[in-house]
């Protein structure tokens, strides 16, 4: 059974980044859910629907002059908030390919720092395991914070019904969970007592006592 926290998470903003353009989208509704889940611990909550936004393919230029308004658009809204939840369907064993693009447009100045949790749907009875450890991965790349717990959907064919509502109540509540549970340790890790921590270990000395000794 999930304990309840007695954390308030007043003050805290999760957004959502849906990585399927798909009309009727699993991970959507999944998303929705999980977002939820944070509003009812106390977060502010925006879920971003890539399809909505006017995006460049990442081609790695440094100038970015002619990149369109909603790259910038969607930096400033993950840069903005404290905790990110990613929501993706497993395509060939990976996740979706226009989430990786959204990731790619943005970087440590929006992602560094952050609570981040996954959320997967798969069509298939293996879950979408392989999308949530490339994207455990791509956290840790932008050395990003990925919560321990995470949502794989097997067949979210079956799980779904047309308006998106969920039909299993137990799958709902591990939903709903997650967005909770970014929810949380993104208001400690914000949290006047870990920002002290985290200047004190950055400004920390280094360790005189590094090298060998006989």
């Amino acid at each position: 059974m999930t304990q309840k926290s007695t954390v308030s998470s007043d003050g805290v903003s999760v957004v959502g980044i849906c990585g399927s353009l798909r009309p009727g989208s699993y991970s959507h509704s999944a998303l929705r859910i999980a977002l939820k889940g944070a509003q009812e611990a106390g977060a502010a909550t925006k879920l971003i629907d890539l399809k909505e936004y006017q995006l460049i393919h990442c081609d790695g230029k440094e100038d970015e002059s002619r990149y369109p308004e909603d790259v910038f658009r969607l930096r400033k809204e993950v840069h903005a908030a404290q905790g990110l939840i990613l929501a993706t369907p497993e395509y060939h064993g990976s996740f979706s390919g226009v989430l990786k693009n959204a990731l790619d447009l943005m970087g440590f100045d929006e992602i560094e720092g952050k609570m981040i949790g996954l959320l997967g749907v798969s069509g298939g009875k293996m879950g979408a395991l392989n999308a949530l450890n490339g994207l455990r991965v791509v956290g840790r790349a932008l050395h990003a914070w990925v919560i321990p717990e995470q949502t794989s959907i097997p067949e979210a064919w079956g799980v779904f019904d047309e308006e998106g509502n969920i039909k299993d109540a137990d799958l709902k509540v591990r939903i709903m969970a997650l967005g909770k549970q970014v929810a949380r340790f993104s208001y400690l890790h914000s949290s006047e007592g870990a920002q002290e921590f985290l200047r004190a270990w950055e400004g920390a000395p280094l360790n005189p006592g590094g090298g060998t000794h006989d």
